[in-house]
């Protein structure tokens, strides 16, 4: 840790230690969240801004045809992938994935996927049967690509960007398919998403537990753990070297259902 980083990290210690916040928010307090649906228009069939304080995520999601995995004949296909744009952020260089956007990638897919936000058995494309040479019938799938961009990095990335992801895939709009081709800008309805997953992440400094760091407080972070749910648990997600007991994870399952159940509200508006 850098001389600059080491000094964020002792105010910020200082601050906690006297059971405050730095910018004077509650420890269980979002800052300010504010959405935008259909941000991107013309490039994808589904996009979504979030802006939590100075966090800024776009999410954009491109629809395509493709064969399904055989062991899952009728149900579509869900991929995401994460880019730290170096202008977000002085610590974002250009690239390869790093390891920490790849952790964000798996952490809100695995939010969306456990869920089953998106009813899988729905997904086979209309009209896209064919026949192989021994009689076998099959069909083809939605692939649904979600892109998550950073803009610009206040903390809590992950909870930005799977409220952003959310919120794109309730955007997206499935393509016409007609003659073997998708038929771009005419549009057959929304995707079949039955559940709206929101991720919560807590964490700890000071062995105190805090909602919505902002990047300064990240540089005290101890422990992290995120916790995504609908109307039950759909995934839980550790990060950091420090510990959580069990009480405390208890502790954080209750608090992640009232403030999902507050995000959910935004996201579904």
């Amino acid at each position: 840790m850098d001389v600059e980083a080491q000094l964020k990290r002792d105010y910020v210690l200082n601050v906690i230690k006297k059971n405050k916040r730095i910018d004077e928010r509650k420890f269980d307090e979002y800052r300010k969240i504010s959405i935008k649906k259909g941000f991107v228009e013309g490039k994808a069939e589904g996009s979504a801004y979030v802006k939590i304080g100075d966090t800024e995520v776009l999410v954009g999601v491109k629809i395509d045809v493709g064969t399904p995995f055989p062991d899952t004949p009728d149900e579509g296909v869900i991929t995401i992938g994460a880019e730290f744009r170096p202008i977000a952020s002085p610590s974002f260089g250009s690239g390869p994935p790093t390891p920490a956007a790849i952790e964000l990638a798996r952490v809100v897919d695995r939010g969306i996927r456990e869920s089953k936000t998106i009813t899988a058995t729905q997904m086979t494309v209309p009209n896209s049967e064919s026949t192989d040479s021994d009689g076998n019938v099959t069909k083809k799938v939605w692939i649904v690509l979600i892109d998550i961009h950073i803009i610009n990095d206040d903390g809590n990335l992950i909870d930005a960007s799977g409220i952003a992801a959310m919120a794109a895939l309730l955007d997206t709009k499935l393509p016409k398919y007609e003659n073997g081709k998708i038929i771009r800008n005419e549009f057959v309805g929304g995707l079949p998403i039955v559940k709206t997953a929101i991720p919560i992440t807590f964490t700890k400094v000071d062995n105190k537990i805090l909602l919505d760091l902002n990047s300064d407080e990240e540089t005290a972070m101890d422990a992290r753990l995120t916790v995504t749910t609908t109307d039950t648990i759909n995934a839980m997600q550790k990060g950091g070297k420090g510990k959580w007991t069990i009480e405390e994870i208890n502790q954080c399952v209750d608090i992640a259902f009232i403030k999902a159940e507050e995000i959910r509200k935004i996201v579904e508006a």
